[in-house]
């Protein structure tokens, strides 16, 4: 019998995608043997209707930009191909479907999105479906602990915490950053910078 592929899913909006978001995926990555790490930009994130978001494209662009020099990284386009709100519950099950039982899929993100894992569409299906890495800083922990009772047994084996290098960047100080006129160098990736300046985002 062939061994199980393990493969791990980072969804996000990446607006823009900063080296955090590299750094703890490579962590993931090693820390968990993954064969590889799936990017996937989400198209119309659910937890941010009515907010304002840079057009998916861009932000697909900005992704594959950033993650092309790492051999184990992919980018898909998913749920930019899919109608609808994105939902993580959809994207697991094409993956799935597509992968058949061949593949365990470790599912990447930060503890406080896990900390709101009882209110995402299908969670137990999801689940049963994926494991959760959630990337900890002092202080979440006791959070995931808080979600793993809510959601029961099945959830502690389900949920793994790692934890990342401190690196306190977030999209959102980008953006303002940009907007100010203030250096992103070295915060995202140099192509990413130039795309940004390029495209002329983020400025208003």
């Amino acid at each position: 019998m062939g061994t199980t592929r393990k493969i791990g899913i980072f969804g996000g909006t990446f607006d823009p995608i900063h080296v955090g978001h590299l750094v703890t995926a490579e962590a993931v990555r090693i820390e968990y043997d993954l064969e590889k790490v799936l990017f996937i930009p989400a198209a119309n994130p659910p937890h941010k209707q009515g907010q304002l978001v840079t057009p998916a494209t861009h932000r697909y662009i900005m992704t594959v930009m950033a993650t092309y020099s790492n051999p184990h990284f992919y980018v898909s386009a998913m749920e930019m191909e899919r109608p609808g709100p994105s939902y993580t519950i959809d994207t697991v099950r094409e993956l799935v479907g597509e992968h058949g039982a061949s593949a365990d899929f470790y599912f990447i993100t930060g503890a406080d999105a896990v900390a709101d894992l009882p209110n995402w569409n299908d969670v137990d299906d999801l689940l049963d479906l994926c494991h959760f890495v959630a990337t900890t800083r002092p202080g979440c922990v006791s959070a995931i602990d808080d979600v793993i009772r809510q959601l029961g047994p099945k959830s502690a084996a389900r949920i793994h915490r790692i934890d990342t290098p401190e690196l306190e960047i977030s999209s959102t100080d980008i953006r303002e950053r940009v907007k100010q006129g203030r250096s992103i160098k070295y915060i995202v990736p140099e192509s990413v910078e130039s795309y940004i300046a390029k495209e002329g985002l983020y400025r208003n």
